[in-house]
């Protein structure tokens, strides 16, 4: 079997409200997939996280790197892809076309297999994951502390047990935020915070200190994912478990994050930070500092799909008779590529998303979808 094709696609999805986080403004979705056809008519699918037309351009780039290849040996293939891009681009733009071509190659070794991603990343310890919803964005209201209260009752009532929440625009009206979807939710559903790095160390010691009474089960990129020794400082003086990674590229950029204690949970983005080949690296070197994985998963039901196969993968660390419930992260913003593109839809039981035991990643592109969201210049 070889590949015969690489053929990626920029989906947009205007938002009909924009929202924001403590960086910018988002007033559309824009992804970018790529699909990978063989010579048998098998294909499979993949997506990166990022700018979607740089995207675009290095699958494109890549593309005359894999063409004729076994799509089976996705190690080899992904060893070729990263030293041809190792002189310049040991992280960044081109990591991610790398994540989106490998996820797909492990969608057509599934296929071809008839087995799920899971059972080829060696097995399951789990057949469901936990999903956290991830929603309370900023918007333009003079009451944002209300408005996310009810927001995040809405996602109790559908039946999310845990949340996470954006804090970043100022230590005053962070606190305020917390304090009302806390009150909101009651003291037993597990609420995350989120700064995507918006603080320097001194403010992300104070709004840790501040928020520490409103039980913060982690603190996502309270600072700049460049000061590995900030991360490790904040750590050491606060009670809050820290969180970070989905910045970071490869096993030797995770490499930095454990070595010098920077988290107690480690949040690899699968699309960006090699795929699911190196996803599996980073875990294993995880298990050896001890550190928690929960992924940032951002996109598609692609995306989604490669995550809870992962996660279905994990080693708990420590092992034990009654293992910890893992959580995946369900983007709740307004995406109609994530609700659209693939089938069968994403599914909440109970509060728990069964990992698909169908062959390869699980799923298919709607092409209906696909043409109503593809960019065609």
């Amino acid at each position: 079997m070889k590949i015969v094709n690489v053929e990626p696609f920029v989906l947009t999805d205007q938002l009909k409200d924009s929202f924001s986080f403590s960086q910018w403004e988002y007033s559309e979705r824009k992804i970018c997939i790529v699909k990978i056809t063989t010579d048998s008519g098998l294909h499979g699918w993949g997506e990166g996280y990022g700018p979607a037309d740089v995207l675009e351009a290095g699958i494109k780039l890549l593309a005359g790197t894999i063409i004729g290849k076994n799509p089976l040996e996705q190690e080899t293939i992904w060893f070729d892809m990263y030293r041809k891009t190792l002189d310049y681009a040991r992280k960044g733009i081109l990591v991610a076309s790398i994540s989106a071509i490998d996820i797909a190659l492990w969608d057509i070794k599934g296929k071809a297999m008839n087995l799920p991603v899971s059972t080829l990343l060696g097995g399951r310890h789990r057949s469901r994951v936990m999903p956290y919803a991830t929603g309370l964005y900023f918007s333009k209201s003079d009451q944002l502390p209300n408005k996310l209260a009810d927001e995040a009752i809405g996602y109790v009532k559908q039946g999310f047990r845990a949340i996470k929440m954006k804090v970043g625009l100022s230590i005053d009206q962070d606190i305020a935020n917390v304090k009302a979807v806390r009150a909101a939710i009651g003291g037993k559903v597990p609420l995350m915070v989120d700064a995507n790095h918006a603080y320097a160390l001194r403010e992300a010691l104070e709004l840790a200190r501040l928020i520490e009474p409103y039980k913060i089960s982690w603190f996502e990129e309270p600072v700049s994912p460049e000061f590995y020794h900030h991360y490790a400082e904040l750590r050491s003086k606060t009670s809050i478990p820290i969180a970070g990674g989905e910045c970071e590229y490869l096993r030797f950029g995770f490499n930095h994050l454990l070595k010098n204690n920077c988290v107690d949970i480690l949040q690899i983005d699968i699309c960006s930070a090699g795929g699911l080949t190196e996803a599996k690296r980073v875990a294993a070197l995880a298990s050896t500092h001890g550190v928690e994985i929960i992924p940032h998963t951002w996109g598609t039901g692609i995306a989604f799909h490669a995550a809870m196969h992962f996660i279905a993968n994990l080693e708990p660390v420590p092992g034990r008779m009654h293992n910890p419930d893992f959580y995946i992260e369900y983007d709740r913003t307004e995406n109609g590529l994530r609700d659209a593109l693939t089938t069968p839809i994403i599914q909440m039981a109970d509060g728990y998303i069964q990992v698909s035991n169908r062959p390869g990643l699980g799923i298919e592109v709607n092409e209906e979808a696909l043409q109503r969201y593809r960019k065609i210049l």
